[in-house]
């Protein structure tokens, strides 16, 4: 049972989860005319400000000073052993969280002119939700409430401390060994600057690291994080957690046991669905969130769901995109559905790890002998020899001249990748790319000579082309 109602309040448009899905709904809404109402019953911003793209972006910086300081030698410059200040690199971690909240914040978006209610919402009916002592009836609702870390029941874990994502951030005492469950790429990224941050890690994943990307470039950056000393264990399913002498245990199914001073769950991601009442609401639920049509709307047309509630990619730029979708329907009353082809990914190791599209092996199974595969490797770029940076291989897959997907590993792969959801985006050609003139010397080349890569066979190994240069230059 709830508070007891005291107030009511009718609106446009009542948004459930200030995150980056909801906020984007919320700013963009308001200031189209709507009337709004935002539930947010924890942190504005949601989790990538407080928990996750923000916070791990910043450790992983802090990380790559450190390292710097340690491979300088092929530079001229000599390594020294830095000196980590663990609790200064997490204030570091605060201030840039700090720094971004006054955008995401309650005062911002009451000024915009967003009612904001600062508690849980929960439906009572298809039209109604109770936040607190407020009852909202709106004509539309978003339900905008992100993911929160999964931890799986293994056996002692409850008995055991751990972290995850949603707390490792406070830890102020620099962990002597990490033991990192999931191989992910958030168990990734904080395995890999952890380890530069000074701290011994084993990242324990049941399937394969790096899982999700093509197998081929996951593999660069696998090997990439092992050389530096991160111990990367695949096939190791945690069968049980226990405590024992200060020490820390996991035993997996093989029955190999790894110790160590510190964990974190790193398994995935579940919806934050529970506080809703979905049943109440008329709305369905499906494995992963809510399920949805194209158009974002749930079971209740009234309703719609985006982000990572919404069964789909879990990515805050993706939550950014629906926001998109959804106002273009919900305020103007116009056909709008989602699209999946054009979103891209990456992860922020070094190596950086990124994908739009199809993986080859995708793109294989849907297109079959339809599909031409076409790569580049960063040791011909020759900005990437003057950084030393040439590890790192660039792979489109493309069907009748247009590219289906796109997989980079090196560095800035995560900037390097958006040319490729341009393309795909716009259904845009092989030679739009071609036709692109880059700066000298730029890691950007790449792209441009994947592309030439394309055309290379069609001009060189035609014999029709052959023909007619012979042909002019008769005259």
């Amino acid at each position: 049972m709830g508070a007891q109602v005291k107030k009511r309040i009718k609106t446009d448009l009542c948004i459930l989860g200030g995150g980056s899905g909801g906020l984007s709904v919320a700013a963009g809404a308001v200031q189209m005319g709507a009337d709004v109402v935002l539930v947010e019953g924890y942190k504005m911003g949601g989790d990538c400000l407080n928990y996750g793209c923000v916070p791990s972006k910043a450790l992983i910086a802090a990380g790559k000073h450190a390292h710097a300081m340690t491979t300088g030698a092929a530079f001229g410059v000599k390594p020294v052993v830095p000196e980590v200040d663990y609790a200064a690199a997490k204030d570091h971690v605060s201030r840039v969280i700090a720094g971004i909240e006054p955008h995401d914040s309650v005062a911002r978006f009451e000024g915009l002119g967003v009612k904001v209610i600062q508690d849980y919402g929960t439906f009572i009916s298809p039209t109604e939700v109770q936040a607190g002592d407020t009852l909202i009836t709106a004509r539309r609702f978003v339900i905008a409430t992100g993911s929160s870390p999964f931890v799986p029941p293994v056996p002692g874990l409850d008995s055991v401390p751990y972290f995850t994502n949603e707390s490792i951030f406070d830890l102020r005492d620099r962990p002597d060994h990490l033991i990192i469950i999931g191989g992910g790429p958030i168990g990734m990224e904080l395995a890999q600057a952890h380890r530069r941050l000074g701290c011994s890690v084993t990242v324990l994943e049941g399937a394969k690291a790096l899982g999700k990307d093509d197998p081929e470039l996951a593999a660069i950056v696998l090997e990439n994080i092992r050389a530096e000393g991160v111990d990367v264990i695949e096939g190791a399913l945690a069968k049980a957690v226990r405590s024992v002498a200060g020490a820390i245990e996991v035993e997996t199914e093989e029955g190999a046991v790894f110790k160590g001073t510190h964990l974190l769950m790193a398994v995935g991601r579940k919806p934050n669905v529970e506080r809703l009442d979905l049943e109440a609401a008329g709305v369905e639920p499906v494995k992963g969130g809510i399920k949805v049509d194209a158009s974002l709307k749930t079971t209740n047309k009234r309703v719609y769901a985006i982000g990572d509630v919404a069964a789909g990619l879990q990515f805050t730029h993706v939550a950014g995109y629906h926001a998109g979708v959804i106002i273009r329907s919900a305020l103007f009353g116009l056909p709008s559905k989602q699209r999946r082809d054009h979103i891209p990914w990456a992860t922020y190791t070094d190596p950086e790890l990124a994908q739009v599209g199809l993986t080859e092996a995708e793109a294989r199974k849907t297109h079959g002998d339809k599909l031409e595969v076409v790569r580049f490797d960063f040791a011909e770029n020759d900005r990437a020899r003057t950084e030393l940076q040439t590890r790192g291989l660039v792979k489109v897959m493309v069907v009748k001249g247009r590219p289906v997907g796109a997989s980079i590993a090196g560095p800035q792969a995560g900037e390097l990748i958006q040319i490729w959801a341009l393309a795909i985006a716009n259904k845009l050609k092989m030679g739009a790319v071609a036709a692109m003139v880059s700066p000298y010397p730029t890691l950007g080349e790449v792209n441009k000579r994947v592309a030439g890569a394309y055309f290379t066979p069609r001009l060189f190994d035609n014999p029709w082309v052959k023909r007619v240069v012979r042909f002019v230059q008769r005259f």
